[in-house]
């Protein structure tokens, strides 16, 4: 069975909400709204006014978790000042999961490279997640959407150095790459179950750039903005943009997909789906 992939071209705030209704998928009790606060000085990431109708009809919270590198969200005190400059905490209720440890530790069974994932211990308040994602480029794993959020998104920051360190967070930087793309495999896969599919993913293909939302100095975007998705499967709608990327015949597509290929970015995907916890074979179902 096929995943669905709803798909539409035109890029607004009222258009994600109108994709979110046309899933028809309820969120129940108290829903964790994971997106991208974006670091200070980064000027692709989207911003409040473009989530808020969405945010307004979920009625959920925003959630965050700090960083593991230096910059303006490694440590609770700056993040939550750079919530407040970047507008979030103007408009919605926001919850930086890993505020205080200790962490909560969830455990991974089936993971090909690590066994256990470290998230901020105020997950365990929520019953359900909408995963609003800014599909773009990404300085390591090749490009992000919904598997980056769930697994390195997620994370606490200690969690983030385990990830990327593929279970040695000593190794932050240096681990072998696959094996880095693999844990952060593993590790959605965990919120996955976690949240046994109370779970909905939105990927908006929007002011893409090669470099993430994490970089305070990024590459403005490369290629013409191509829509938004939506899907009850995180590797189906990750899978979807990449081909909607291939398919383009926008001049910056190839600059894109150096990117994504020169850091393997396919292979979390592939890592993903070979944990059984989503679909790469999906229907992409296009509104007007």
């Amino acid at each position: 069975m096929k995943s669905k992939v709803y798909f539409t071209k035109t890029i607004s705030p009222e258009k994600v909400l109108d994709l979110y209704k046309l899933l028809d998928k309820k969120l129940d009790g108290n829903v964790a709204i994971k997106l991208h606060s974006g670091e200070v000085g980064n000027q692709n990431f989207l911003k409040p006014d473009f989530w808020k109708p969405i945010i307004d009809y979920v009625n959920g919270t925003v959630v965050e978790c700090n960083t593991a590198y230096d910059g303006e969200r490694n440590t609770t005190a700056k993040h939550m000042k750079t919530i407040k400059e970047h507008g979030w905490s103007k408009y919605f209720e926001v919850d930086l999961l890993d505020a205080e440890g200790p962490d909560l530790e969830l455990s991974i069974p089936n993971g090909k490279v690590i066994k256990k994932n470290f998230v901020g211990k105020n997950l365990a308040d929520y019953d359900s997640l909408l995963v609003l994602s800014h599909f773009k480029g990404h300085p390591m794993g090749g490009y992000g959407g919904a598997l980056k959020q769930l697994s390195i998104g997620i994370a606490s920051s200690a969690g983030k150095a385990y990830i990327h360190g593929a279970g040695e967070p000593e190794k932050i930087w240096t681990a072998d790459h696959d094996s880095f793309l693999e844990s952060m495999a593993d590790a959605a896969s965990c919120i996955v179950d976690y949240f046994k599919g109370n779970a909905v993913y939105i990927n908006v293909m929007k002011n893409m750039s090669v470099d993430c939302d994490c970089c305070a100095v990024a590459e403005d975007p490369c290629m013409k903005d191509i829509g938004i998705l939506i899907s009850l499967d995180p590797i189906a709608i990750d899978q979807a943009c990449l081909d909607l990327v291939y398919a383009s015949d926008d001049p910056g597509r190839d600059h894109l997909l150096e990117r994504i290929e020169s850091r393997n970015g396919v292979h979390t995907i592939e890592a993903a789906a070979a944990l059984g916890f989503g679909s790469r074979e999906y229907e992409l179902i296009t509104i007007d």
